[in-house]
């Protein structure tokens, strides 16, 4: 095959890739994505909050996370951290949010803004996160997490 029809069928998958991508959602995609939009900010209140119960809830059994190259936390780890979390005055923003859903699963990659007081020094972090969810029983829940922290720029 010549170089110029190899060119030609690879600018033809693209388009159709890109045509493909920039189909509308439909309507059961668009339920599902702000289904997990909601059970994010659910998942921030209940952080911001402390609430072991309704993290519980938000987050999978299986459920794992992982914050830059650290060690990976299973659910529980994850909320006693969380529970035990000594901030104070912290709110949490959510921003640049991307859904993808595919059936059963959702990925969201997005930033995650903290702020709050630390030992009496406030603080302003931002995140890049993806976390995956999962529908499980006819209810979305998070199965895993990673963040990376921003750094300014100097």
């Amino acid at each position: 095959m010549g170089r110029t029809t190899a060119l030609g069928l690879c600018s033809l998958a693209l388009a159709g890739a890109v045509s493909l991508a920039a189909a509308p959602p439909t309507q059961e995609q668009a339920t599902a994505e702000a289904q997990v939009r909601a059970l994010e900010q659910e998942w921030v209140n209940a952080e911001i909050h402390k609430d072991a119960a309704a993290l519980r809830r938000v987050l999978d059994e299986k459920f794992i996370a992982t914050v830059g190259a650290g060690r990976p936390f299973d659910r529980e780890a994850f909320i006693r951290a969380v529970a035990s979390g000594t901030d104070t005055d912290v709110t949490q923003t959510l921003s640049d949010a991307t859904v993808v859903v595919d059936r059963d699963t959702a990925v969201v990659i997005g930033t995650d803004t903290l702020r709050g007081v630390s030992k009496g020094t406030p603080y302003s972090h931002a995140y890049r996160y993806t976390a995956t969810y999962i529908r499980r029983d006819g209810r979305w829940v998070a199965l895993a997490e990673h963040m990376v922290r921003v750094l300014e720029a100097k």
